[in-house]
Order: structure tokens, then sequence, then C-alpha cells
């Protein structure tokens, strides 16, 4: 039995991986308290209380990671959907949901409480750091490193061995040809960075 925490549209594909697996929805769980349903269950506010087997299902990453940091619960290993594909000596840290028909292909290390969303194809070799959102659609090329709290942006493309630095945006349809540093955003073809996140 799982408890899934977060209950808007990226909820509603988290569940959908829960079920490609059959496995039971203990609860859903939410801070707006508005939120009375969703795809039929019933959605509940946190209480003060230790939660077993939670899956984060929110898209943003530093929301995940504040409601990582501050509620009391063990995680899931990785969701995988039924129709992604999997290649051999790949690694993935609890939490982490793999989404349908994601290729993940030989020797990928992928951390905690990340996003592989739809379609998105994982070349060999690549190390994704702890709460990475690679969006449907994306491609990341072997050898690739992708910093921790980035996000891959639909359908954007990594070549080969590029570094992608922390907290880095990466524009929906982007090639990116070179590294990317820390906290920047990337878009266009050749990708180029147009600004500094501020954190």
């Amino acid at each position: 039995m799982i408890t899934v925490y977060g209950a808007s549209g990226h909820a509603k594909v988290v569940i959908d991986v829960i079920h490609s697996n059959q496995i039971v929805i203990a609860r859903v769980l939410d801070d707006n308290k508005a939120k009375a349903s969703i795809l039929g269950y019933t959605v509940h506010t946190p209480e003060n209380k230790a939660y077993q087997d939670v899956v984060i299902a929110i898209g943003n990453n530093e929301i995940r990671r504040l409601i990582v940091k501050n509620i009391n619960a063990s995680y899931v290993k990785a969701l995988i959907h039924a129709t992604a594909i999997i290649g051999s000596d790949v690694t993935m840290g609890v939490g982490t949901v793999v989404m349908a028909r994601t290729v993940i292909n030989a020797s990928v290390t992928i951390g905690r409480h990340c996003i592989l969303n739809s379609g998105s194809i994982i070349e060999h070799d690549v190390i994704i750091d702890d709460f990475v959102h690679v969006s449907p659609g994306a491609i990341v090329t072997g050898g690739v490193h992708i910093g921790n709290g980035s996000q891959v942006g639909a359908g954007a493309v990594i070549l080969p061995n590029i570094k992608i630095g922390k907290n880095v945006m990466i524009g929906a349809g982007a090639v990116v040809t070179k590294d990317v540093e820390d906290n920047a955003v990337a878009v266009g073809n050749p990708a180029r960075a147009i600004k500094k996140i501020e954190k």
C-alpha cells in the first residue's frame, strides 16, 4: 500500500503509475484543503504523524524537496510504470517515479525523488542527481550529468557528455550542446543561458 502526497495534475499521472503496478493506494494527502478528491480518491489533510511508503506526487522540484524535508515519512522505492523500459545496471533512489513509455538504458544512476516523465529517453551512463525532473519527450543522451534540482523541459535534447549544473531550467525544445552552469535558464537551439535563477 502506498500513500500519495499531492492531488493536482501530476498526482493523476503518478496514480496511473501505481495502478499500472496493481498496487493499492492507502490514502491521498494534500495541504490544500480545497482539494476534495482526485480520480475517485478522497483527499485528506496531512496530520502530524509518521506515514509509511509515501510517494511525493508534486511536479515542482522545490516544493517536492520541502515536503520531503518537513514530513515524517518513509518513502517508497522507485515507482516504474509497467510500460517503461529499464536497461541493465540501472539504480534509482527512493521516491523516484518513472512514467509511461520512458526508456532508461544501461548503466544509469538516478537519485532520490526524481521524475522521469512520459516518453522521456535516458541513454547509457547518465547520472541524474536528486530532485530532478525530466519532462515529457525529453532526450538525455549518453554520459550526461544533471545536477540536483534541475529540470529538463518537454522535448529538449541534451547532447552527449554534457554537464548540467544544479537548479538549472532547460527550456522546452532546447538543444543543449555545451555545459550549463548552476542556477541558469537555458533556451533555444543551440541552447544558451538567458538568465540566472535567484536562490
